[in-house]
């Protein structure tokens, strides 16, 4: 179902929850695996990770953000969760859009609606990684326009020629 610019996609349509559902981690695995970004195994832990919150709650240390359509179609995520050990510090582990709904500002809201959330669970800083690999030109230009900044370049990190990039966004 591609969304053409003449049914231009209205955000202000969207609803958004924070409790996953026993329906989200299959939702989470079609659309992440539809990006063809991640590997298997990554698309594996966005399954997981959902799995986790689902049976252990706020225990998990995973936080969700679930976007979803005036029909109850998911068209993004994000998972997020304190980092372990600091005061204030958030990771951004996912944030995905279901590639018909990109291009709309869809990850942009996901991105600041996450951001609010962090702010009331008491973050100051989100911190965002990605592989340094030219596929991810776009995931790093999203991050660059949402107000993140490059903090660190880890080179060959996740193989050689594949560095990870870490990005920081100083919540407000």
């Amino acid at each position: 179902m591609t969304i053409s610019r003449n049914q231009l996609f209205d955000l202000r349509n969207l609803t958004f929850r924070e409790t996953p559902s026993r329906d989200d981690p299959e939702k989470v695995r079609a659309i992440v695996e539809a990006t063809g970004f991640f590997s298997d195994e990554e698309v594996g832990i966005s399954v997981e990770l959902v799995l986790e919150r689902l049976s252990r709650g706020d225990e998990s240390g995973y936080y969700f953000l679930f976007a979803e359509d005036g029909k109850g179609k998911l068209v993004g995520y994000t998972c997020y969760g304190p980092v372990t050990g600091t005061e204030s510090s958030f990771d951004l582990y996912w944030i995905v859009v279901d590639n018909d709904f990109q291009g709309y500002g869809t990850g942009k809201l996901l991105d600041s609606k996450t951001e609010e959330l962090v702010k009331k669970m008491g973050g100051t800083r989100i911190y965002a990684e990605t592989s340094s690999r030219e596929q991810y030109e776009p995931t790093r230009a999203f991050y660059r326009k949402a107000g993140y900044h490059e903090e660190a370049f880890l080179e060959d990190f996740y193989a050689p020629g594949d560095g990870k990039i870490i990005f920081t966004k100083k919540v407000v």
